[in-house]
């Protein structure tokens, strides 16, 4: 073969080399840009999307949530409409206060009880120096010897009667004489004790029937009281009532059984129940007055709460919830409420309709019987932001 060929066809060779060697190099230098480029935009993506579906929760124990101050409340069904706000004070129940009189005139002994001391039922609290105690233990102790003796002579002519010594007359005076003498004793005794007069005579004890605390006390050692006198005023605060003020256009509209809230001002809420209502109004302020049973709320007696009520008959949007203005918190342009969950808190977007008082409707998002944060509610808000600034 010539060598200008053989040289020719060395020269073609490597000229085809460098092509496809610069083709190769070419296609890895776009492939690592294009990777370069696209892939990081598109990790960006694929996390934008993770972060947009991922639930944002709340991790906080109940200490925590109590240190923050956040309320909490189990929301129920029932709109606007459905409720019915009012004012309402704290009294005790008929069977949760006791009135302590002193029973006979005379001078105050000694006082066992002050204001604000705890009492037990049947507990002494005072004892008053009387003769008009004296004359009713006199009296006691006389109508125990009539009974005592008008005894015996029944149980001797009982003897004589059998024996065929008297006659029978003779032994049913007898018997009538006893039980005469008997029922007077009776009396007597039960005299002494309602008075409360003491075993040695000399007055009478001023007897708590309740248990409780004393809350009111005008007992002052050595002073002179007449009869029926007021000593002492003890009351339970585990027996209590609610009773409330409500229009005459919504007092038809309240009936026994229905749920009532009771905000204490502090975030914190007793639920309660209608107990009555009553049938007419008053003749000075034309209210009526409902009463309301809170066994578990432990309030004292004389404070001032607002009261929702809750009407069963309403015919308002029996699926909307009715929540605290203060509940709801816009997170990323979104209404959201917070619900407890095990953990902590999750935000729930929900879809809020009218306002009014203080309190939102949520027509759809959200389900009665839900546990959410309503006071300081924010403070969750704002850690969801920070969470999301950092991220």
């Amino acid at each position: 073969m010539r060598p200008d060929f053989i040289q020719k066809k060395k020269s073609n060779a490597a000229l085809y080399g460098g092509v496809a060697a610069a083709v190769i190099v070419a296609a890895l230098l776009g492939f690592g840009i294009a990777k370069m480029t696209s892939g990081p935009a598109a990790l960006k993506a694929e996390d934008a999307k993770e972060a947009v579906e991922a639930p944002k929760t709340l991790t906080l124990t109940p200490q925590a949530i109590q240190a923050a101050g956040i309320a909490l409340e189990t929301v129920k069904g029932g709109g606007l409409s459905s409720e019915i706000l009012a004012q309402g004070s704290v009294v005790s129940s008929p069977a949760g206060q006791a009135v302590m009189t002193a029973r006979t005139g005379g001078t105050v002994l000694q006082i066992f009880k002050r204001l604000g001391d705890p009492v037990k039922a049947g507990e002494t609290l005072a004892l008053v120096s009387s003769n008009d105690a004296a004359q009713i233990a006199a009296d006691r102790r006389a109508a125990a010897a009539r009974a005592t003796l008008a005894q015996q002579t029944l149980t001797r002519e009982k003897s004589l009667f059998d024996q065929g010594i008297t006659p029978r007359a003779e032994y049913e005076r007898a018997s009538a004489e006893a039980e005469a003498a008997k029922a007077d004793a009776a009396r007597a005794s039960i005299a002494a004790s309602n008075a409360g007069v003491t075993s040695d005579g000399r007055g009478t004890a001023v007897v708590s029937p309740i248990s409780g605390r004393v809350t009111a006390s005008t007992a002052s050692l050595g002073a002179f009281v007449q009869p029926e006198t007021e000593l002492f005023r003890v009351s339970d605060p585990a027996k209590t009532e609610i009773q409330v003020s409500i229009s005459a256009m919504d007092a038809g509209r309240v009936s026994p059984g229905d749920r009532a809230s009771l905000d204490l001002g502090d975030g914190q809420t007793v639920e309660g129940t209608v107990r009555s209502v009553t049938p007419a109004l008053d003749a000075q302020t034309r209210t009526a007055t409902a009463v309301i049973d809170a066994p578990s709320s432990g309030l004292v007696p004389g404070r001032s709460v607002r009261v929702r009520l809750f009407v069963s008959g309403s015919t308002g949007n029996p699926g909307a919830i009715v929540v605290p203005e203060e509940a709801v918190q816009s997170v990323e342009g979104k209404d959201v409420v917070f619900v407890r969950t095990a953990e902590g808190f999750k935000p729930l977007s929900v879809v809020t309709g009218q306002r009014s008082a203080g309190r939102i409707e949520i027509t759809s998002g959200l389900a009665s019987g839900t546990t959410i944060a309503t006071k300081n509610a924010f403070l969750l808000k704002a850690e969801i932001s920070k969470s999301a600034e950092e991220e």
